[in-house]
């Protein structure tokens, strides 16, 4: 074994307190979430020498390096939306087989929910009214409303329904009901999901994500430290980014998203084809998100999301997802923790079980950013 060809792998994952959290900072839910997955890794904050966050407002990493009390030696701080923690993960991935890192801590905190509640608005993308987006923002071009027209453009295209797209949200709240860290638990119905207010056509209030507070952390290790974490690894077998666009007038067709690029090179450095995944998280600020994303993967051909996933051939967002389990901003981080924990079996009601009874062997987690400006894509195993 050698610098450049380590394998890696996932050896802790965690979520902080997540959904109203009233009483806690930014700091507060990530100091959270990073001591609960080195306790579930069960490997010492020393042995930590890589450090990744892109946290809410002004929490720059060298910031909450600080205060978890690390010196990291390498340090990234990529921000590209909600895909940024799998392209993060795949940096850390690169950084550990190349022998820069031993473990790298990916760390996520947002008191997002909170901060609305008290009449505080942060953020720390630039996807606002500055630069080329200022000649959108005096047309009411809100980041709703660019998903909404990828959505509609889909629907006229394709032939996608509303119903199809509901349920997406269905089933989101059907895997939350399971999960007892959801947010929203109780069973909806489409004609709920199509009868709620309408936010921007065709969006009705439950074809849009939750709004929380929460935080996640991820440990990533060389294979060396495997034997001395407490969990079975879950390897990092392939990864894929892409940047797409920024002004949707640079986008080409707002029916594919950039996971067509990001999804395909991460199964091709796998060396697994779609077919094979047992389990998908999918980055689910709206329900047309889910559905373009899993044809861009590569589930079903394009066109034929919707009826996909009416026909539930694939588990996915097996914790509720965006849309029901937490959506504290850049929701990334909680797809990986998801994923990891279907690959170890720790998810109880909700574990899904591949074709032979056994437990699956094969996840993907694939994070979009802005309006599909962005997207990370990571494939995931086990033994």
């Amino acid at each position: 074994m050698t610098a450049g060809n380590r394998k890696v792998a996932v050896v802790g994952v965690a979520l902080s307190d997540c959904g109203r959290v009233d009483d806690a900072t930014p700091y507060t839910l990530h100091a959270q979430a990073a001591r609960r997955a080195l306790a579930d890794a069960g490997l010492d904050r020393a042995l930590v020498d890589g450090f990744a966050s892109a946290g809410t407002g002004v929490l720059a990493p060298v910031e909450v390096a600080e205060y978890l009390g690390l010196r990291p030696t390498w340090v990234d701080s990529t921000s590209v939306g909600g895909s940024t923690w799998e392209v993060m993960a795949a940096h850390a991935a690169d950084a550990i087989a190349a022998g820069h890192a031993n473990a790298v801590l990916l760390v996520y905190g947002s008191t997002a929910r909170a901060d609305i509640r008290a009449g505080r608005r942060t953020g720390n993308l630039s996807f606002g009214a500055r630069g080329p987006l200022q000649f959108e923002v005096p047309y009411g071009h809100t980041l709703i409303a660019k998903y909404a027209m990828a959505a509609r453009r889909h629907m006229i295209e394709h032939g996608t329904t509303i119903e199809q797209l509901a349920e997406v949200a269905v089933q989101a709240r059907q895997n939350a009901a399971l999960n007892p860290e959801a947010m929203f638990r109780d069973p909806i119905t489409i004609d709920d999901v199509l009868s709620g207010p309408m936010i921007a056509d065709p969006f009705t209030k439950l074809h849009c994500c939750i709004r929380s507070d929460g935080g996640a952390a991820v440990l990533l290790a060389a294979e060396e430290y495997v034997r001395d974490c407490r969990k079975a690894p879950v390897w990092v077998l392939g990864s894929g980014e892409c940047v797409s666009h920024s002004a949707m007038s640079q986008w080409e067709d707002f029916t594919v998203s950039p996971a067509a690029v990001s999804g395909r090179l991460a199964f091709e450095r796998a060396g697994v084809r779609p077919g094979e995944i047992d389990v998908a998280e999918i980055y689910d600020a709206f329900t047309y998100m889910t559905l373009v994303t899993l044809e861009d993967l590569g589930f079903c051909k394009k066109g034929e999301g919707g009826a996909f996933m009416q026909a539930r051939e694939l588990p996915v967002n097996t914790d509720g997802g965006g849309l029901s389990a937490q959506h504290p901003g850049m929701r990334g981080l909680f797809l990986l923790v998801e994923a990891v924990r279907q690959l170890r079996g720790e998810c109880e009601a909700r574990q899904v079980l591949a074709g032979d009874g056994e437990l699956p062997r094969l996840a993907v987690a694939s994070g979009t950013g802005g309006w599909f400006c962005s997207s990370g894509t990571v494939v995931l195993g086990r033994a």
